[in-house]
């Protein structure tokens, strides 16, 4: 075999995706929200963009479809860039439809979230029409939080040093009020005796709220028993065993703290008065909103989907200036870079159209699949996969999963993620057909919420009751969607409601 350059031809195939193929799948995966965001980038960077109002792409009542009557219009007509060229714009008819008129539906979720927004009188929607202006208080700044509250109260009660140890000690005091400092470390960096540091705690432990402040739990109850002059020896005993009180060890208890069992109820209802968390109050953080991507309300003829306008950003292409600009003295660099814009703008267009035909689609074939749950409740959800809705309507499931990834869906029944509709499913006690974990777990909650202090239900029990209603569920399942829901086990429901009759 010699070995000699030579030139060979081969012939392969490969699936190479373009940057906008790219860009176009990542769009999917983002909310409404997030989209508004990327396309506030790329009206920044493209000069061809223009944001567009909210009417701008309503759709029409007469079920005429514009698009193609658009393109007849620019066979006969010429292209609409031509048309403006030549100053025949107006004869591109569908640019200047009245798109506010009353040819369109307007009377979907989504416009009237619009047009509360957009429109002269929405200010009336939003005070729900009674004519009374808004009340502006709740846009204004948070209150003060918690370390600029206790600074406050420690520039009145101490000065030099002492207030300088405050600072630092403040500075170190969570969002819930424990102290998170080592005393003897803060000493030592800031070269004053322990003691002193020691003092200027004692302090802070008297500012409000009170139990601010504690290395503890059982320090932050006991500085709200102090301050209720509640703290005796028995409480003193209560306190340092807190872990006990936990298990609801509570003849141990009674022991240790030499009370009977009237005295141990009345201090357990005492401790229930307290704040295990006083500085939350002076929380500044706000939940924030979910906003729904999708409306689904009943209608004669089934469920109408529709996707929220007044959060999905609308894109227009200035053609008009782009004709301006290509109509002028240009050089190459400048060709090119205005045929990227325009390529550019036209592809954000077409993609955000597509991700909204896409979103409705994969949404309404998980209101097919789903529509016992949208008319009976939770109770009736059904197990259903990605691939499930991927065959159905002809996609792949990675599609599936960006597109219902950060989107939430509003109805009559509440507001769901799009992926709370996608479950396991638990075997038909009779053999054919499955019941979701989501429905299993509702009526686990409903049967333990329903039991009595005389009468706990074991996961065994659980097991016989659920196989009554046709669910055929280990032990084990029911103890793993138990958990999960964050409720204890038999016996530790039993101490719970034996304190709770104590503290009664």
């Amino acid at each position: 075999m010699t070995l000699a350059p030579r030139l060979d031809l081969r012939q392969s195939q490969s699936l190479v995706m373009t940057p906008q193929l790219q860009q176009a799948i990542k769009l999917l995966a983002l909310s409404n929200l997030e989209i508004e965001a990327f396309v506030a980038g790329e009206l920044e960077k493209n000069p061809l963009l223009e944001a567009g109002g909210t009417d701008d792409f309503a759709p029409p009542a007469d079920g005429v479809d514009r698009a193609a009557e658009q393109h007849d219009l620019r066979a006969e007509t010429g292209d609409a860039d031509q048309l403006i060229g030549q100053g025949l714009g107006a004869a591109d008819s569908p640019l200047d439809v009245d798109y506010g008129a009353e040819t369109f539906i307007d009377d979907g979720p989504g416009d009237r979230m619009a047009g509360a927004i957009g429109s002269g009188g929405g200010m009336d929607m939003l005070s729900g029409g009674s004519g009374e202006a808004p009340d502006f208080d709740s846009f204004a700044n948070p209150e003060q939080g918690l370390q600029e509250h206790l600074m406050d109260q420690a520039r009145s009660a101490l000065s030099g040093m002492d207030l300088m140890i405050a600072a630092q000690l403040i500075g170190q005091i969570d969002e819930a009020g424990y102290l998170e400092a080592n005393l003897l470390e803060t000493a030592h960096g800031m070269g004053v005796p322990l003691y002193r540091i020691e003092q200027v705690l004692g302090v802070i432990h008297g500012f409000d709220p009170t139990g601010v402040g504690a290395r503890s739990l059982s320090e932050c109850l006991a500085l709200q028993a102090k301050e209720a002059d509640r703290y005796d020896p028995c409480m003193a005993k209560l306190l340092a065993n807190l872990d006990l009180l936990a298990r609801g060890a509570l003849p141990q208890l009674r022991r240790i703290c030499g009370v009977d069992e009237e005295d141990m109820a009345d201090m357990i209802r005492e401790l229930r008065g307290y704040d295990p968390k006083p500085g939350l109050r002076f929380s500044s953080e706000s939940a924030a909103p979910v906003t729904p991507d999708l409306f689904v309300r009943p209608t004669r003829e089934g469920w109408a989907i529709e996707v929220n306008s007044a959060t999905l950003p609308r894109v227009l292409i200035n053609r008009t200036y782009y004709v301006e600009l290509a109509s002028g003295p240009q050089d190459r660099t400048s060709k090119a870079w205005l045929a990227d814009c325009l390529a550019s703008a036209n592809w954000l267009v077409k993609a955000l159209d597509q991700r909204q035909k896409t979103i409705v689609k994969v949404a309404s074939e998980i209101v097919r699949q789903q529509e016992d749950f949208f008319r009976k409740g939770v109770e009736h959800l059904k197990p259903l996969t990605l691939k499930a809705v991927a065959d159905a309507i002809q996609m792949h499931e990675s599609t599936v999963s960006r597109v219902t990834s950060n989107k939430y869906l509003s109805c009559p029944r509440g507001l769901y993620e799009l992926k709370y509709f996608f479950t396991s499913g638990v075997a038909a006690a009779g053999g054919e057909g499955a019941v979701s974990a989501e429905a299993v777990k509702s009526h686990i909650k409903a049967l333990i919420a329903a039991e009595t202090a005389d009468a706990i239900l074991s996961d065994d029990t659980l097991v016989d009751l659920l196989r009554a209603k046709g669910m055929d569920i280990a032990r084990r399942t029911v103890a793993k969607y138990r958990e999960a829901m964050g409720i204890g086990s038999s016996v530790q429901r039993r101490r719970q409601k034996a304190l709770r009759g104590q503290a009664a």
